[in-house]
């Protein structure tokens, strides 16, 4: 099922969550709504599944202007973050539920509901609990259980609510690779809201980031982890470090030094430097950065440093070889190899 988001503003109370947002979603695509809290992702994700209707614009499904159609007219499936499961009936009464309430004329005999509901606790691995009640279950197989019943409906599309949210780390990892998984089977078309960027890298075939309303950049995860074409995204995806530059004779300088870091389309004037931690070279001479050790703390195999850069002190963040004998208030000389430079802002 492709879905069409045409030129949608969503107001509250006269505030404005969404301003002229526009998105074609794919058939079968796996897309993540990512952006910090108030950025408009879960109410973009409300307005596809009809539980909002728009200030303005239309949303399509297929061909089929869906804007005024209830959620139940849409066909969507729903996860929440917060399971929302029947903590009175069995897992399998859950996964069950809606098919049982459907109106009798396309109501699916009760057998076959059976039927379907326990090859859906097959698909979701959890085969053997379908006498068991929400709260006998942990954390991660509850979702697995909200999984379920959305599917049970058959949805055209499938929507998710920052679905692991509530789950620690480590069944996070787990239910990720479990969701692609089950998407990959299934083929349902996906949108799902996070704002956790490393589990959207990993699941997402496209990205939609978002922020203040809008959306700022939709691409694939390589696309926008690589290539942001924004500030705001470059320092929301993944993890980085920005400093006031300027743009002369076609190259980046940080005061009177230059850095040896070519910039030969962008306009002189002062620009904004980003790069990655892990993204340096380290440098005795020569062109590039130096600062002082503010701090350091370990990351994985490698020591994360925070080094104070010049009279202003900005500080920027560089990873070291684990073994490197850098200390407090040694300095530091490196150089971006990857490196985005953004004209700045007047």
């Amino acid at each position: 099922m492709e879905i069409r988001v045409q030129n949608v503003r969503k107001e509250f109370s006269r505030y404005p969550a969404l301003h002229d947002v526009s998105l074609d979603i794919r058939s079968g695509e796996l897309i993540a709504l990512l952006g910090p809290s108030g950025s408009g992702k879960t109410t973009l994700l409300r307005l596809i599944a009809g539980l909002e209707a728009p200030t303005a614009g239309r949303i399509f499904f297929g061909a089929e202007d869906a804007s005024s159609k209830s959620v139940q007219e849409r066909n969507v499936g729903f996860v929440f973050q917060a399971y929302a499961l029947f903590r009175n009936m069995t897992i399998l009464e859950n996964i069950s539920f809606g098919l049982k309430v459907r109106p009798r004329a396309t109501r699916p005999p009760r057998a076959e509901i059976r039927r379907r509901a326990l090859e859906l606790l097959d698909l979701v691995q959890l085969s053997g609990l379908e006498q068991r009640y929400p709260q006998q279950l942990s954390g991660g197989q509850r979702q697995r259980v909200a999984l379920a019943r959305a599917l049970a409906i058959e949805p055209g599309v499938l929507l998710l609510d920052e679905p692991f949210g509530a789950l620690d780390a480590q069944v996070r990892k787990e239910l990720r690779k479990w969701l692609r998984e089950i998407h990959d089977r299934t083929g349902h078309t996906t949108v799902f809201v996070t704002h956790d960027q490393e589990e959207a890298l990993e699941l997402a075939d496209r990205l939609v980031v978002m922020s203040q309303g809008t959306i700022e950049q939709v691409g694939t995860p390589d696309e926008v982890y690589d290539r942001p074409n924004s500030p705001f995204v470059f320092g929301f995806i993944g993890e980085s470090s920005g400093l006031p530059v300027e743009v002369a004779n076609g190259e980046i300088w940080a005061g009177e030094r230059p850095l040896g870091l070519p910039a030969p389309e962008l306009p002189a004037g002062p620009a904004l430097l980003y790069f990655r931690p892990h993204d340096v070279e380290i440098v005795a001479d020569g062109p590039g950065l130096s600062g002082v050790v503010a701090a350091a703390r370990r990351v994985g195999g490698t020591r994360r440093v925070e080094l104070e850069l010049g009279a202003d002190r900005q500080r920027v963040e560089v990873d070291l070889p684990f073994d490197h004998p850098a200390g407090e208030k040694s300095r530091i000389g490196f150089r971006p190899r990857r490196w985005r430079v953004y004209p700045a802002r007047s």
